[in-house]
């Protein structure tokens, strides 16, 4: 059997997430398993929508089977982002990973990714973070140096994931193979819509001033009215709620607290520190931390971070397959999973320790942001959540 792996955040799921799924199926794959951000973004935050949405969405579209990218990895930089999500669909016995990307040239990127992991590029590297560059830029020059014109490959967000993910197979021994696709439409951040695509950020922005209905032809017609119905529950993130309640968890840290955090390092943790007297939000807290060597979307990783507790001892990868939703006949394709399999955290976290501490930091991303909705909701959603199967609804 034919099965494709696709790792997404689907923040929201839009027509260009549908037409990656209905391109995967004419191809003649016949299963296409998901593995979904949860709950925590990887620009930082939360996601805007919740998974049974986000999830019922892709269902929606063509996919088989969601699982999901816990939060602890969900929320992480490209890298940590990359290597769960392909150590999920390895697990999941998927035999081709399926991306967008600005370059749709898997051989190209695998040979990227192949140079970024050599020592004579990491001397390079090493020497342009030494003068207080920032890593991608530092990264981009050196790449550049090593095989001029291929620096311009890693200018697109979606091709800086897709070498992640070329690289997670190669470190992991993955038998998957890398499928790139192009992306349509606008790429990341544009302001523009093309032939009705538009990218996530742009809905995003459109959301907080017009909600679901400046949506609509840019999203699927169900996701749509999916999109409509948690706006009139209030099921959606109110991002001044998310700021109150990360910078309530911010301030109640201490140095120590702060410096057992991952990926605060280098002082950063004492620059953290010092702008979290002046900041009275997210935003501004991450504009005064603001420096070329830490882009935007690191600082709000590490706010989200400190504010959740991820220390460094979590597993690296994800150690189990907690199945948020699919078709009841697609739950086979686990049946001899490496990992733990199953629609109950609870019962995962039994699995053995690292399995409870990742599920334990998943409850509480839930709990937090269960609070940043319009419409705030109880503690505990991790564990009472049903999984989504279709013929249920």
């Amino acid at each position: 059997m034919k099965t494709v792996g696709v790792i997404a955040e689907y923040d929201p799921f839009h027509n260009g997430h549908a037409h990656q799924l209905a391109q995967l199926r004419r191809m003649g794959f016949e299963r296409i398993v998901v593995a979904l951000g949860t709950v925590c973004a990887q620009r930082g935050g939360f996601y805007l929508m919740d998974e049974p949405v986000r999830v019922q969405a892709a269902l929606d579209a063509g996919a088989d089977l969601v699982i999901s990218l816990p939060p602890p990895y969900s929320g992480a930089g490209a890298e940590a982002f990359g290597a769960a999500g392909v150590c999920l669909l390895t697990a999941a016995g998927c035999d081709t990973l399926a991306f967008g990307a600005e370059t749709p040239d898997a051989q190209v990127l695998m040979e990227l990714a192949a140079l970024l992991e050599g020592p004579e590029l990491n001397r390079l590297l090493r020497e342009g973070l030494d003068k207080g560059e920032s890593y991608a830029a530092a990264r981009q020059k050196a790449v550049e140096v090593l095989r001029p014109g291929w620096g311009l490959l890693l200018e697109s967000p979606n091709n800086i994931l897709g070498v992640e993910y070329c690289k997670a197979i190669c470190r992991q021994n993955s038998p998957m193979r890398p499928l790139a696709l192009p992306r349509e439409g606008t790429v990341h951040g544009q302001a523009e819509v093309k032939g009705g695509f538009a990218s996530a950020s742009l809905l995003r922005a459109r959301f907080q001033e017009q909600g679901a209905e400046g949506w609509q032809g840019l999203v699927p017609g169900s996701a749509l009215e999916l999109y409509r119905h948690a706006c009139r529950e209030g099921d959606f993130l109110d991002r001044q709620a998310e700021s109150l309640a990360l910078m309530a968890r911010l301030r109640g840290l201490g140095p120590e607290e702060l410096a057992g955090v991952r990926g605060l390092s280098e002082g950063l943790e004492h620059r953290l520190a010092a702008c979290l007297r002046r900041a009275c939000s997210l935003g501004e807290l991450c504009a005064l931390m603001y420096t070329r060597r830490y882009p935007a979307p690191r600082l709000r990783r590490l706010a989200t971070d400190a504010a959740l507790g991820y220390g460094p001892d979590l597993p690296a990868l994800p150690p189990y397959l907690h199945v948020l939703g699919g078709q009841r006949e697609a739950l086979s394709l686990l049946k001899n999973a490496p990992l733990p399999a199953g629609t109950s955290l609870a019962r995962l976290a039994k699995a053995d320790p690292g399995s409870a501490a990742v599920a334990r930091t998943t409850a509480a991303a839930f709990d937090l942001r269960a609070l940043c909705r319009k419409r705030p909701g109880p503690m505990g959603e991790a564990y009472t959540r049903k999984p989504v199967f279709p013929q249920e609804k």
